[in-house]
């Protein structure tokens, strides 16, 4: 039982860092959080700490990601035990990656100092970056996103979500580097980055252009109705109602798959709707399924408005990052006949191609990411065109009931306006629907759960941040220096660099 202490601890104070995250919000925990798992492994054997940093990031993402369960359950017929397995699956997946990123630092860096701040933390940041992209990705909780609120988010706009983890978790191996050995001097030097960090909020990297009035449309149809026969026409009628009133605004916006049905089924009633905003002066954009062939069928957002509407307009957006089993299922012909949750509705999309152009709404320039597409920071950088005066993102969170999912989802969305510099506008059927300046500051929102109109002027923004131009090249710059510093520890101590490191944190 004696042995099991640690894995226990461990598990905790993973679990103590989802309430750094929103709906929480406890920014300080992450650090906290960090620390523990560097106390705790710091001086084990590769396999004990590949173990603990596994318990580590298990006790992360159990919790963490406990409400994915809500789509399996709630729609996706399972039983609870065998969501709890799945998700359970889910997470040790993700844990796996922390595990071996402890195990490659302990085997294979034999100085302590050397593993604990200069290449542990590269290699955790490495994980992330692994989670987010093998098996198509899944770049959930990465720690930079819970210090949205807190000191260190003016480092986005420069060093992307992914430069404020690493320094979260640099500064938490100096807090127990510095603690442990009495190093205060390590301390001072890891405070001056957090001040460069806190003084970087005041940096204004981009400029205003015109304002926008936007009507975001929170229709708040349950899933479990939307897609049954004889709700269509309720659900037509449900957002044409909540629209009429809307005549003082440049833009109205519907979530992500507002319309369920085909663009093609409907495109009789869509060729009124756009003569309809036509003639008010005003642009619509919806979320709605594409069906342009037999052999294809999309998650888009269409423009209306234009007045000269047809099936196959260019004015559109097709999804590119499809949620494994929402979206596509692989395997498809072994899984679906196991259980409905391999068959949920409309799990057969193909994806849209990259390089697609922004949509255009009275006049302006939206770049668009659809639901799940908004967490790859990449993707929705790639979107980014210098001439987009907003970022868009519609979501359809209903699957997920009354969790701490859509909070966490909205906060990445509000991530991405920090790194790029222009405002989030996010549309959903049920919440969380918001505004978010350039910073990522929320401006205006609604209620969860409510069907209602969020009405709001939103500033477009020009010019390109640090991160939108170069990505992440700085930080793979500052990474690959921790790395060389950790290298050259292993030298003679002659060499400048090993002195200089080892003056700073002696």
């Amino acid at each position: 039982m004696y042995k099991l202490l640690p894995l226990f601890g461990a598990l905790l104070c993973g679990a103590l860092g989802v309430l750094a995250f929103s709906p929480f919000d406890i920014w300080p925990l992450a650090l906290v959080s960090l620390t523990g798992l560097f106390a705790l492994t710091h001086h084990c054997a590769p396999g004990a700490a590949a173990r603990r940093g596994f318990a580590w990031s298990l006790g992360l993402y159990l919790p963490g990601l406990w409400w994915i369960h809500n789509s399996m359950t709630l729609f996706g017929g399972l039983p609870l035990p065998v969501a709890f397995a799945l998700v359970a699956l889910l997470a040790a997946y993700l844990s796996a990656y922390t595990g071996l990123a402890l195990w490659l630092a302990h085997r294979f860096v034999a100085s302590p100092r050397a593993r604990l701040l200069w290449v542990l933390p590269v290699l955790l940041i490495g994980a992330d970056w692994l989670r987010g992209w093998v098996l198509t990705g899944f770049p959930w909780l990465w720690a930079g996103y819970s210090q949205l609120d807190g000191p260190l988010a003016g480092l986005a706009p420069i060093l992307g979500v992914q430069g404020i983890s690493w320094l979260l978790t640099f500064s938490a191996a100096v807090l127990w580097w510095a603690g442990a050995n009495r190093r205060w001097r390590a301390l001072a030097f890891t405070g001056v980055l957090w001040g460069l960090g806190v003084a970087s909020q005041q940096l204004q990297w981009v400029s205003p252009t015109q304002p926008l009035r936007v009507a975001l449309v929170q229709g708040n149809i349950e899933q479990s109705l939307k897609w049954i026969p004889g709700q269509l026409e309720l659900s037509l009628q449900r957002y044409l109602d909540l629209t009429r009133p809307a005549l003082n605004a440049d833009v109205v916006i519907w979530p992500e798959s507002a319309l369920p049905a085909s663009e093609q089924q409907l495109a009789p009633w869509l060729e009124q709707v756009d003569k309809l905003m036509f003639e008010r002066g005003q642009s619509l954009i919806t979320g709605l399924v594409s069906r342009p062939n037999d052999d294809h069928v999309y998650n888009a957002v269409l423009g209306l408005g234009s007045g000269d509407y047809q099936p196959g307009q260019s004015n559109r957006y097709y999804k590119q990052q499809l949620v494994p089993i929402g979206e596509f299922v692989p395997f498809g012909n072994l899984l679906r006949p196991l259980a409905p949750f391999f068959n949920l509705p409309m799990s057969s999309f193909s994806r849209g191609t990259n390089e697609q152009a922004d949509l255009k709404a009275a006049g302006r320039d939206m770049s668009v990411a659809i639901c799940y597409e908004v967490a790859f920071p990449g993707l929705v950088r790639d979107n980014l065109k210098p001439e987009t005066d907003f970022l868009l993102t519609v979501s359809n969170d209903t699957w997920f009931g009354r969790s701490i999912g859509p909070w966490q989802h909205q906060q990445i969305a509000r991530m991405r306006a920090l790194e790029l510099g222009r405002p989030m506008i996010r549309a959903t059927n049920n919440g969380v629907t918001l505004v978010t300046d350039e910073k990522g500051r929320m401006t205006a929102s609604l209620p969860q759960f409510e069907k209602g109109v969020l009405t709001a002027d939103v500033i477009g923004m020009t010019g390109l941040t640090p991160y939108a131009r170069f990505g992440s090249l700085p930080l793979l710059g500052i990474l690959a220096f921790s790395l060389l510093i950790g290298l050259r520890c292993r030298q003679p101590a002659n060499n400048r660099l090993v002195m200089a490191e080892r003056q700073l944190f002696k």
